[in-house]
């Protein structure tokens, strides 16, 4: 007896299009990939890092910080990007520091509350971007 393999509705078998269905779901997923990186504090109380921020993704260096504590941080990149430091409240998110289209900044962060603290770098070019961060606690 001959066996048969399932066919899909367009004629195809059935197999094809579950590849086909996975290939797009990978896609999906890759695409909303972004880089993030926990903060790992020196003995000094430093954290540098060089990120790759890919065209049209972001990057971000994420970190639980104590209330009251005092962060300069500071950053340089080739090509401007739009930056913020944020931080979530339930479903609000604050943001102690905002920027639109910049190459570097540095500025100093107080932190007023025990939260998860991201530095955040968002690439609207259509190439990659490498930005240097510095943070100093």
């Amino acid at each position: 007896m001959k066996k048969t393999r399932p066919i899909n509705r367009y004629g195809r078998p059935a197999r094809a299009t579950v590849w086909v269905l996975a290939t797009i779901a990978f896609g999906v997923l890759t695409a909303a990939r972004a880089d993030v990186v926990d903060i790992a504090w020196d003995a000094n109380g430093r954290f540098e890092r060089s990120l790759n921020v890919a065209p049209a993704k972001f990057a971000e260096v994420c970190g639980k910080l104590p209330a009251g504590l005092r962060v300069r941080w500071d950053f340089e990149s080739g090509t401007p990007l739009d930056f913020n430091v944020h931080y979530h409240v339930g479903k609000e998110v604050v943001f102690p520091s905002k920027l639109t289209a910049v190459s570097a900044a540095k500025d100093v962060l107080d932190t007023k509350v025990d939260q998860d603290y991201c530095w955040m770098w968002s690439n609207r070019s259509a190439s990659s971007v490498t930005v240097k961060v510095r943070l100093q606690r």
